[in-house]
């Protein structure tokens, strides 16, 4: 399992690599209409040909010692359900499954994934801003993860 050094940004994408990208369909004035309409994510994700081609290529981009694409999850920085670009490689990146944080917690897919989720409930309800929410995700998902109370 990779691990996190202080001051690294490990579990994290190379923000040159990868900052992050939104789509243009999403916005806070249409909502209801896209990220918080039921399915929408999924009419937006691209197909698993085009994720794991790329997740293949990303991983030697960034020059991972550990090669083995079952360790890694082609994942969206900011993700479909907060409006992110569905096949724009600055918006997708190898995140391992799994990294240690300097404090011994694991981290990886799965809490991002339920951060996501959290940050949707969010928007969609109101409390928060869909640009706070895509904001949050592409500087620092890991620490939108601690602050929300890792969720």
């Amino acid at each position: 399992m990779p691990s996190a050094t202080p001051g690294s940004t490990a579990g994290l994408p190379d923000h040159d690599r990868t900052p992050g990208a939104i789509n243009s369909t999403a916005n806070q004035d249409n909502l209801e209409s896209t990220v918080c309409k039921s399915g929408w994510a999924a009419s937006t994700r691209p197909p698993a040909a085009y994720t794991g081609a790329l997740k293949l290529a990303q991983i030697l981009e960034y020059g991972y010692a550990d090669r083995n694409p079952t360790h890694y999850q082609e994942d969206h920085l900011v993700p479909l359900e907060l409006g992110g670009a569905p096949r724009d490689p600055r918006n997708l990146w190898p995140q391992p499954n799994v990294v240690t944080l300097p404090d011994g917690t694991p981290v990886g897919s799965k809490e991002k994934d339920d951060l996501e989720d959290e940050l949707h409930r969010q928007v969609c309800a109101g409390t928060m801003k869909l640009a706070d929410a895509q904001r949050a995700m592409a500087r620092d998902w890991i620490a939108a993860w601690i602050a929300a109370g890792r969720p």
